[in-house]
């Protein structure tokens, strides 16, 4: 017998009342249900980071949470954050820059985890760009260019908020 709950969640701005059924992981629920597959699942332990996204803007590990979870909530995946279809997030824009991603899997995750991050670190240094990621797993590059890319998203946004000021 399959058992299901009606849940409403704002995804990337977009508000969605859905019938889930309580076993599905919220990863499960927006790649299968949704079909926003940009958040993609690793270990499906919590561990590689790969499905990371901000649910209320703090990262947490999609696998982990039951989709009924997150009723009432606002979640910000990897699919959300340019700011419009023709123009990348300075951060998406650093890691194109810098190379920051190779294969692409772990970069979801990456991007999410290093958007929270330079939101309450705006200046941070090498040191701190690699204790925030060091929870999320790469194979590819060696997380040098991550770190790159990074420093440069954090020098972009700070010019863009004394541009605002």
């Amino acid at each position: 017998m399959r058992e299901t709950r009606n849940i409403t969640v704002t995804i990337n701005g977009t508000r969605y009342e859905e019938e889930v059924e309580v076993r599905f992981t919220l990863a499960d629920f927006m790649r299968q249900q949704l079909g926003l597959t940009g958040t993609h699942l690793g270990c499906e332990h919590g561990v590689c980071g790969a499905c990371t996204i901000l649910l209320d803007g703090r990262s947490a590990r999609s696998c982990l949470m039951l989709a009924v979870q997150a009723n009432g909530h606002e979640i910000l995946t990897v699919e959300g954050i340019a700011p419009s279809p023709d123009k990348l997030h300075p951060l998406q824009q650093a890691f194109h820059e810098h190379h920051g991603l190779q294969c692409g899997f772990c970069t979801p995750g990456m991007l999410t985890t290093l958007l929270e991050f330079l939101r309450d670190n705006p200046d941070p240094t090498e040191h701190d760009v690699r204790i925030a990621i060091s929870g999320n797993l790469c194979r590819c590059t060696g997380y040098q260019n991550i770190v790159t890319a990074t420093l440069d998203a954090a020098k972009r946004l700070r010019a863009e908020g004394a541009q605002t000021q």
